[in-house]
């Protein structure tokens, strides 16, 4: 397996390790369906939270948050509109980021809450 494809994988346990700590619902973590995909799924409150974790081993080209495209928002706004559709939940939803900089001694953890409104 790749190595970038590893840290990804590092990051999203991380983020929903994070996320469940803070009691929040995980409904799903890597979820896939027809092409669409989330990395987290969660519910918190009243709320469907759609979380893209972007992780990487270094800062020096930019902040891994910087790297969720207009596309990507694109893309994860349809995954969390077939969510809905095939979950059948009636809840508000909104788009958060959670960047990872798997730096030592720790990983450094930024969590965006509103990240973006998809158009």
């Amino acid at each position: 397996m790749a190595e970038s494809h590893e840290t990804g994988k590092q990051g999203e346990a991380i983020a929903a390790a994070y996320l469940s700590d803070k009691g929040w619902q995980i409904l799903e973590t890597n979820w896939h369906s027809n092409h669409r995909e989330a990395d987290i799924i969660a519910r918190h409150g009243d709320l469907l939270v759609i979380v893209e974790v972007k992780t990487r081993s270094t800062d020096f080209f930019g902040s891994p948050e910087e790297f969720v495209s207009r596309q990507k928002q694109r893309r994860l706004a349809k995954a969390a509109n077939h969510y809905i559709l095939m979950s059948g939940l009636d809840l508000e939803v909104r788009f958060d980021i959670i960047s990872i900089v798997m730096q030592l001694p720790r990983p450094k953890l930024k969590h965006i809450e509103d990240a973006f409104y998809p158009h």
